[in-house]
């Protein structure tokens, strides 16, 4: 270990009283920082911080030990088999600035652009944007009941202020979104996520990282306690090429997408022969619409084919009633901005 110091930090979040003092810890490497906290249930890993001290001065978090991982992860960028593989400390900022990406897979440059200020896009890493919390106005209120911060406390947004909430996949115990606008990129273009556990390294594709609610919402991923990203893969996907990442959101900088699309196109002789979708801002998870590529493939390209490539992923959606008019809306928005991105993308093809 190179060393262990007890941080007593000091301050206020919005008036919930000073941040809990904690340990903090730099091992000597990913599996000694494992293995620190795979035995130590109250304790966390820390790298850019953006999410985590924001819940730190919230009073939503309090661990007892907190272990930095910045310099113990890859934050490199690097060719592999056709694909990139992508160090978990890799800054967002320099992944969206990376002429191979940009040429590669524009719609993960695009997502992370439109992810953040520039000042958070240089701290947030490639590890810890897509395990950012999914969250919610009462999730981030310590004052409001919330399951994913004290299970079997209750939904606040249930029948609160439900506009920003889901409309996919949601359940009676959580109707929270999840924020990342590069997470909905990733599972459009089937990354895959290397983890170290106490058990040794695995490979978890992207679209099986996040969870459903379900019964049990305080659970976003399906890592283990103690696991640590080391990286992620990106496959060898010509089409990615002809991909983007559309937004939609209240105001035009920094805030979360209400709703949004990442899609990737492959057509011929105006014929779809294959499509890569995914939607932010209406699941609990980055949201892989598999009805809606499986609909598209094999079709004219035209709005009428997006149209119903929309209205087919959309058939179970279930819109939230709520004190501000609900989120019915996100429905007919989602279909517009996912006949708009394939329109742009056939006419770029």
């Amino acid at each position: 270990m190179r060393g262990l110091r007890t941080h007593h930090a000091g301050g206020a979040g919005r008036g919930r009283g000073p941040v809990k003092p904690f340990a903090y810890q730099v091992p000597g490497d990913a599996a000694a920082a494992v293995r620190t906290v795979a035995d130590d249930t109250t304790a966390v890993f820390l790298a850019g911080g953006t999410n985590l001290v924001d819940h730190l001065k919230l009073g939503i978090v309090a661990p007892e030990l907190v272990v930095d991982i910045t310099h113990l992860t890859s934050d490199e960028i690097t060719d592999n088999a056709g694909g990139l593989r992508i160090g978990a400390a890799v800054r967002n900022s320099d992944l969206a600035a990376d002429r191979r990406v940009r040429e590669r897979y524009p719609t993960l440059a695009q997502a992370l652009l439109a992810g953040a200020s520039g000042q958070l896009r240089n701290m947030a890493t490639t590890g810890g944007n897509p395990l950012q919390r999914t969250r919610c106005v009462y999730f981030q209120d310590v004052s409001t009941p919330c399951n994913k911060r004290i299970p079997g406390s209750g939904c606040s947004a249930i029948g609160g202020s439900t506009r920003g909430m889901a409309v996919l996949g949601a359940s009676e115990h959580c109707i929270a979104t999840h924020p990342s606008d590069m997470a909905v990129a990733l599972a459009a273009l089937a990354a895959q996520v290397r983890v170290l556990g106490p058990a040794g390294e695995r490979t978890v594709p992207f679209v099986e990282l996040h969870r459903l609610p379900g019964e049990y919402p305080e659970r976003d991923t399906v890592l283990e306690h103690g696991e640590l990203v080391l990286g992620i893969d990106l496959p060898d996907l010509p089409m990615a090429r002809n991909s983007c990442y559309r937004k939609v959101r209240d105001r035009a900088s920094y805030a979360f997408a209400l709703v949004s699309v990442a899609a990737a196109l492959d057509i011929e002789d105006g014929v779809v022969r294959d499509a890569r979708v995914a939607f932010g801002g209406v699941a609990h998870k980055p949201w892989r619409a598999y009805r809606a590529e499986d609909a598209l493939r094999g079709v004219t390209a035209s709005e009428d084919a997006f149209r119903a490539a929309a209205e087919a992923e959309l058939a179970d959606a279930r819109p939230q009633p709520g004190v501000d008019g609900g989120n019915a809306f996100k429905i007919p928005l989602l279909t517009r901005t996912l006949v708009a991105t394939l329109r742009d993308l056939s006419r770029k093809e």
